[in-house]
């Protein structure tokens, strides 16, 4: 009997152990269930636990295969065009007149961006070392509007007014002598340097300025002074005295001042030469001819600067030939003239220097870089 109860017991055992195993796993089933279900609260994993098998990342990381850094498919939209040929309008007259400040178009604005202005624009932008496009873009306008000063409207609309008087009739001394040896040279002065403002003096003023369209006043103002100083060279102290040279001493014209240093083609209006002097040395000594002044295409006086080249370059405008172009104001250029070789003087340029010595300037072509100064005056 004994050993009868104790199996009875044992068994009794088994069967409540069996029966809490399996109302346990019933409840944790239940729970799990619970914590699941909509509108549960969340809990709280402990450090390390994993979800569905994929690790935590933090929510403000980029995702996989995002960067930072810009893509290399995406390139910088180019800049737009500001100005180009055909335009027209007040944005034109103002590009034009900041070309002027810069020695590569006259004065006088038009308002249309023609072949003129194309060619003043590339040379303007080889000159600063910017592709040549004769296109007028973003870039090219910040860098003109950076060196120039913006024009008042009377500059854009050639409404152009007499400055304050610096000379004027009745005045007298060695400044006077300077301006009367000046006119002389361009031949708008005539008879003896007396160094008094005379009536003469104020007649040579009044058609100076008229030819060039300043304010005819007969006076000496800013404009004109400046005009007059860049066509001429500063006068001798002869010229200013009316002393003849020595005919057993007289040489070739002298230079002007601003061909004494650098590299530069010096034109003389006068001895209608070209001369390729370097570091104040003569090289080279070409004839030339130039524009036309009964025509209205005179060759700008001044000083510039090559701003291209062309070996073998041919007038948009006239159709003509102009080998070993140089050019130097605008469509100004050294070229060579198959015309000026046959004829002569007798004929006359559209505003280029013309040159006849084909040899002689194809060696000079070599010799000058873009850049190189240009001066173009009466001796």
């Amino acid at each position: 009997m004994r050993a009868l109860r104790i199996i009875l017991l044992t068994a009794l055992t088994l069967v409540l152990m069996s029966a809490t195993a399996y109302g346990a796993g019933i409840a944790v089933r239940h729970l799990n269930d619970d914590s699941s279900s909509p509108g549960s609260t969340s809990q709280s994993k402990p450090t390390g636990a994993a979800t569905d098998g994929a690790s935590e990342t933090p929510a403000d990381d980029p995702a996989e295969g995002e960067s930072d850094e810009p893509s290399e498919e995406s390139t910088p939209e180019p800049p737009a065009d500001v100005l180009s040929p055909g335009d027209k309008g007040e944005q034109v007259r103002e590009l034009q007149y900041r070309l002027f400040q810069m020695q590569w178009l006259p004065e006088k604005t038009t308002g249309v961006y023609d072949k003129t202005t194309k060619d003043a624009v590339a040379g303007w932008q080889a000159k600063r070392g910017l592709k040549a496009t004769g296109v007028v873009d973003e870039k090219t306008w910040n860098k003109l509007v950076t060196m120039t000063k913006t024009p008042t409207h009377d500059q854009k609309f050639n409404i152009l007014k007499p400055g304050p008087a610096i000379l004027a009739s009745g005045a007298t001394g060695d400044d006077v002598r300077d301006l009367q040896a000046r006119l002389k040279s361009i031949q708008w002065y005539a008879g003896l340097v007396t160094g008094t403002y005379d009536a003469t003096t104020v007649e040579a003023i009044k058609g100076f300025q008229e030819k060039r369209a300043i304010p005819v006043t007969g006076e000496v103002d800013q404009r004109t002074m400046d005009r007059l100083h860049a066509m001429t060279s500063t006068p001798t102290h002869d010229a200013k005295h009316n002393i003849a040279p020595d005919p057993g001493t007289a040489t070739d014209a002298a230079l002007d001042p601003r061909c004494a240093t650098g590299r530069v083609m010096c034109i003389d209006k006068t001895s209608r030469t070209l001369r390729w002097v370097v570091d104040g040395k003569v090289l080279k000594t070409l004839d030339v001819r130039f524009g036309s002044t009964i025509n209205d295409t005179p060759t700008r006086e001044g000083t510039f600067n090559v701003g291209w080249k062309d070996i073998d370059h041919v007038s948009n405008e006239f159709g003509s030939a102009m080998p070993f172009s140089m050019f130097f104001s605008g469509g100004q250029a050294v070229h060579y003239s198959s015309d000026f070789a046959a004829r002569g003087y007798s004929g006359a340029s559209h505003g280029c220097v013309n040159v006849r010595d084909y040899n002689g300037l194809a060696w000079l072509y070599e010799q000058v870089n873009v850049g190189d100064k240009v001066v173009v005056y009466w001796s």
